[in-house]
């Protein structure tokens, strides 16, 4: 250890006296009833000390007032450096600030509001490496060779614009710049899945899964064989990707109303002819007439 260090561990001693001074100083930028008794001195270099002072302030509990005072080699005269209020082990500070990136949560976004993406982010990752080099292993890396083996036969010195590498892209449905990495797909699966997954609530309570519901809609992609989205405007998850273990009462299996029975329709008989005579039978003993005048009992 060299002696220079020795030395800056050991308080200057005019430094250290100059108490005085350096209560002034806080007084002078806080005010006499801000400023309270000397807490101790603190060695921060050669000839460098810094005199702590309690604070007054009730807004203030806890924090200290700061005076680092110094000398120059070789003289006696202690100047002063600065003048600060810093908090203490006991003192109520603000918790440490995160950046809004990390502060943001789902819902947080309002109508106008953009949300950047970072050209890093390691939930997307290139569609295509670019116009003339698709990405390996895709299906625009499939066309782009079909397509140069078409042009090696028929000897064409340049592909047309219509068999380009971006215009068979946006045919494809592949334009995009980025599409989602295996971990934004593990992300979402994993945001999905507790949301409206097996383990929630509402779908131990269900009488079946979605997978076996007829108002869920199957969904294309990766994804396919583990999520859909439910068609069910009664349902709890209306319009939301669910698992296919979810579950809810609305299934459409869970309880089948059966059709109300419907009276059968009239039979009509069109076919036959039921005679029906204009005058009554005298004989048949249903109207008895006392004047022969008189036809079907009318006076």
């Amino acid at each position: 250890m060299s002696a220079a260090t020795t030395r800056s561990r050991t308080p200057d001693r005019l430094c250290a006296e100059a108490v005085d001074f350096a209560r002034a100083a806080a007084v002078e930028a806080a005010g006499e009833a801000a400023v309270g008794e000397h807490l101790g001195v603190e060695v921060d270099g050669e000839r460098v000390v810094t005199h702590y002072f309690a604070t007054n302030e009730w807004a203030y509990r806890g924090w200290r007032w700061a005076v680092t005072v110094t000398r120059a080699s070789r003289s006696k005269q202690v100047t002063l450096d600065e003048t600060v209020l810093l908090p203490g082990a006991e003192a109520l500070i603000a918790p440490q600030w995160v950046p809004w990136s990390e502060r943001l949560r789902p819902g947080d976004m309002g109508p106008g509001d953009l949300l950047p993406t970072d050209e890093d982010d390691l939930r997307l990752e290139p569609g295509w490496s670019g116009e003339d080099e698709p990405a390996p292993n895709s299906a625009l890396a499939d066309a782009a060779a079909a397509e140069a083996a078409v042009a090696a036969d028929m000897e064409l010195a340049t592909p047309t614009e219509r068999g380009s590498i971006a215009s068979v892209a946006l045919e494809l449905g592949l334009g995009r710049a980025r599409v989602l990495s295996r971990l934004g797909l593990h992300l979402a699966a994993d945001r999905w899945e507790k949301q409206y997954g097996a383990h929630t609530p509402m779908a131990q309570a269900a009488p079946a899964n979605c997978n076996s519901c007829g108002f869920l809609i199957p969904v294309a992609g990766t994804l396919s064989q583990t999520f859909g989205i439910c068609a069910n405007e009664f349902g709890p998850a209306d319009g939301h990707v669910v698992a296919l273990d979810f579950g809810c009462g609305g299934h459409s299996e869970a309880a089948v109303m059966p059709a109300p029975p419907q009276p059968p329709p009239p039979v009509l008989d069109e076919f036959s002819v039921e005679s029906f005579p204009l005058h009554p039978d005298p004989h048949g003993g249903s109207v008895v007439a006392d004047d022969p005048g008189e036809e079907l009992g009318h006076s």
